[in-house]
Formats: C-alpha cells, sequence, structure tokens
C-alpha cells in the first residue's frame, strides 16, 4: 500500500526544492541527519525518483566580460513548475548507466551522468547507479533543464547514500560542472551572480501579474556559448535592472515592465528570426510582455489570469508553437512516498 507522508518544511537549503520517492521495502526517513558512510543501510537494488525544475530569468544583466573569459552576470532566477523526472537505482558495478528518453542524450556526456560520476570518484561507495532521465524539459532552450538533472542527481546521491560531504562541497562540484547548477541545488527565486553561481535565496515573493506564465519554444535550439561569443559590448549593464526587480519584490509590488530585463535578447532577435518571429506572434496573439529566458530561444509571458493566458497559449499553438503554461514553483514541501 502506498503510504505518503507530507515533509513540509524538512528539505531545508541545498536540498529544498526536490519532490523525492523511495521504492523501498524500508523506510529510513530522509530529514534524519545522514548517516556515516560505513552505516549506510542503502544495497543495490534500491530505487528513488527525483524531479528536476527548469527555470526562467526574470532578469540577466551582463555585467562584463572577465579575465577568465567568462562573463560577469546579475540574474534573477526562478523555477518553473515544468520538470524532468530522474528514476535512480542503485548497480552491482561501481558505474554509471544513463538511459534517457532522448536517445541522443543515453551517454556519459549527459550532465547528470556527469554529476553521479563524480561522486563515484570522489566516495567509492562500491556500488554503482543507473539513471533512467524522463525529458520534460526541452533542450538547449534556455530553461536550464540539463543544469537542473545534474544537481538533482547530486542531492538525490548524496541524501540517497547518506555521503558524508558538506553543503559547501556540494556547491564547489555543482559549479564545477556548470554555471546554473548551483542555483538547482536551491531552486525558488534567487539572485545568481559571478558567472551565475554564486547564489543568494531571495524571499518567496511572487506578484499577482506574473502568476501565470507562457512559455513559447521555437523550433530551434541555441548554444549558449555561441549566444555569449556574439554579445557586444553596448549590450552590458551595471545590475540596475536586477536590483529594480528585487527591489520591487522585496516590497510586494510587480516590477517594471522595463526592469525584466535580458541583455542577451537584443543580439538573439537579430541573430535569429525565428525568435524574433515568435516573440511578434506571441504579441499579436495578446501577451502585453514578451520576454527571452537565459540565453533562448525560450521565451516567456507573464499574466495575471488564466483565462487570458490560455487563450494566447491556443492562439500560438494553432500557429505550430511548442509551448508550456507554467507558474513560479518553490518545491521546498516534497511528498516521500514509500512503498
Amino acid at each position: 500500500m502506498l503510504t505518503k507522508l507530507c515533509l513540509g518544511t524538512v528539505f531545508i537549503g541545498y536540498f529544498r526544492h526536490f519532490r523525492i520517492c523511495m521504492l523501498d521495502k524500508r523506510f529510513t526517513s530522509m530529514h534524519n541527519a545522514r548517516m556515516s558512510h560505513a552505516q549506510r543501510p542503502r544495497i543495490p537494488g534500491d530505487v528513488c525518483f527525483i524531479s528536476a525544475y527548469a527555470k526562467i530569468n526574470l532578469t540577466l544583466d551582463v555585467l562584463g566580460r572577465r579575465a577568465d573569459g567568462y562573463h560577469a552576470l546579475t540574474s534573477v532566477m526562478q523555477t518553473i513548475d515544468l520538470f524532468d523526472t530522474l528514476c535512480l537505482t542503485a548497480i552491482e558495478e561501481e558505474r554509471v548507466e544513463m538511459i534517457c528518453s532522448i536517445p541522443e542524450l543515453s551517454n556519459e556526456q549527459n550532465l547528470a551522468a556527469h554529476a553521479a560520476r563524480v561522486l563515484l570518484d570522489r566516495f567509492s561507495p562500491g556500488y554503482g547507479v543507473r539513471i533512467e532521465l524522463h525529458k520534460r524539459i526541452p533542450m538547449a532552450a534556455g530553461l536550464g533543464g540539463g543544469s537542473s538533472d545534474a544537481a538533482a542527481v547530486l542531492v538525490a546521491l548524496a541524501n540517497w547514500w547518506q555521503l558524508p560531504i558538506a553543503d559547501q562541497e556540494l556547491h564547489t562540484i555543482a559549479a564545477q560542472l556548470g554555471s546554473d547548477v548551483p542555483f538547482f541545488l536551491q531552486g525558488g527565486l534567487a539572485l545568481c551572480e559571478g558567472r551565475g553561481e554564486q547564489v543568494t535565496a531571495l524571499p518567496d515573493s511572487w506578484p499577482r501579474s506574473l502568476r501565470w506564465l507562457l512559455l513559447l519554444k521555437p523550433a530551434i535550439g541555441l548554444s549558449t556559448a555561441e549566444v555569449f561569443r556574439h554579445l557586444s559590448a553596448r549590450d552590458y549593464t551595471d545590475g540596475a535592472h536586477s536590483k529594480a526587480v528585487i527591489s520591487a519584490l522585496e516590497e510586494g509590488r510587480p516590477p517594471d515592465e522595463q526592469d525584466i530585463h535580458n541583455s542577451l535578447e537584443r543580439g538573439v532577435l537579430e541573430r535569429y528570426p525565428e525568435v524574433a518571429q515568435a516573440k511578434a506572434e506571441m504579441l499579436q496573439a495578446g501577451s502585453s510582455l514578451v520576454r527571452l529566458s537565459g540565453s533562448g530561444p525560450t521565451l516567456f509571458a507573464p499574466f495575471a489570469e488564466l483565462a487570458l493566458a490560455r487563450q494566447v497559449q491556443e492562439r500560438v499553438q494553432a500557429r505550430g508553437y511548442e509551448t508550456y503554461l507554467t507558474r513560479a514553483i518553490y518545491p521546498g514541501a516534497g511528498y516521500l512516498n514509500v512503498f
């Protein structure tokens, strides 16, 4: 029989935004303090499920180019209710198997597999993991799907296998995997700085005007490196847009539309006519505001009311676009399903 336990505020800090399901005849409460490496009760054959949420960039201020070749960023990011599902199974051999619903991602170059390999090499638990990944977040879309998958694996294995790893070390590993991965360890609403790896949680405050989020994914994928390579210095900002949005959210008022800003948007719209056309059609369909998420090509439009969001969605879907109607999510309170 399925037992569902509401964990409430159990998941805090780096573990607060994942919903974990354990398929196991034994029950070990995940909010207990981690046991030592030698005391771990798990054996090969155990299984857990974890959800990895997408994000949007409410702002993305590019401050300039750093000496190491990366760009300095200030970005307000928010997890949204669009997610991939990962099933992790312990296996006898100390290796990583990667199986994805998108066949070309079924290899160890997948960032989720890379994350698992890093932990196996670091802790040598004596067994490995099979990762089954059901992709819902579109690829190369500016929604952070690969980074979120990697963070989900880090959190799941650290918690499930009771690895003796401090939060800071987990954060360091995440930052080495990718600039967005540290954000997904935490999720919710956060300010991301540096190259994106410096994450500061913001109060869980989301205005009514942004209650529904319509995403439109044009039928192309964009390389983040390529988009940044063609970034012009005229698109650099001083971070004022992100500061203004944070101030508005902290004061409980909707941000000004001009501050929902993405420094990459102008260049993407100029270089990729498919994205520019999609934005024009979203506006024509009834969206009052359309912005690029991350390095694109996904566009998002906020709505206060579901009726208008659905109306616009139906209109752009009729033109052949891939769309997702979602919302901001703070996945701190999970449910543990024990079989």
